[in-house]
This record gives structure tokens, C-alpha cells and sequence, in this order.
């Protein structure tokens, strides 16, 4: 048995530093920046939400993509893979998959234990 759930959402821009990217998306979405984390990353502050929304800048075409958190990474993969997504890349912490539909989303490695967790499926 494994969990998983939406993590949030990563606004991918394409050759923009995250800090000036953050610094649109903070004040469209009504969220306080936590800055460039030195990772190519920057945190805005979603937890009224419960969600966890990062700006990241990449080499590819400027896009959104979801995070899918889970306790058990092969194992959501596997389950992911059955319902027809297909892997696309690996990282440290993450697996890019491709749905049936298109869109591109990453599995992550939960930032803190799931059990119980808002919004958390179970799964056999």
C-alpha cells in the first residue's frame, strides 16, 4: 500500500531567472516569494492552500506543469504507467511522465509523510 496526492503546481519559464519570474506569479496569485533557493527554483507561499507552487526556470518552452507526491515513487510510477502515462525522464528526486493526454507531470519524493494528509489516496 502507497500514498500519493497533488503536491502543486511548477510554473516552468523558459530562460527567466526564478527570482524575476517570482516576482510576476507572487503578485498574479496573491503569494509572498521565498526567493531563489539557489536550485533554479523559487517557493512561493501556497500553504493557505495547502499546496506547494514553485517557479523554476528551464531551457524548454515556458509551460505548467503538476507534482504528484507519493511515499513509495516506484510504486505510484508503476500505478501510473498502468493507466497508460508512459515515463519520460528521471532525476534526483523526480520521474517526468507524459498522461495518454500529452501533458507533462513530474512524480516527486513526498516532502513530508502523507498518511492522513489532506486530500491523500491510498493505494493497494
Amino acid at each position: 500500500m502507497h500514498h500519493s496526492r497533488l503536491a502543486g503546481f511548477i510554473i516552468d519559464c523558459q530562460d527567466t531567472p526564478p527570482d524575476d519570474a517570482a516576482a510576476f506569479w507572487s503578485r498574479a496569485l496573491g503569494m509572498n516569494s521565498e526567493g531563489d533557493d539557489g536550485h533554479g527554483y523559487a517557493v512561493l507561499d501556497a500553504s493557505a492552500r495547502d499546496l506547494h507552487i514553485e517557479v523554476q526556470r528551464v531551457t524548454h518552452p515556458s509551460r505548467v506543469h503538476l507534482d504528484i507526491e507519493t511515499d513509495d515513487q516506484p510504486a505510484e510510477v508503476a500505478r501510473l504507467e498502468r493507466l497508460g502515462a508512459r515515463q519520460v525522464a528521471k532525476g534526483a528526486r523526480w520521474v517526468v511522465m507524459e498522461a495518454p493526454t500529452g501533458q507533462r507531470f513530474c512524480v516527486i519524493n513526498a516532502r513530508r509523510p502523507l498518511a492522513g494528509a489532506p486530500g491523500t489516496n491510498v493505494w493497494p
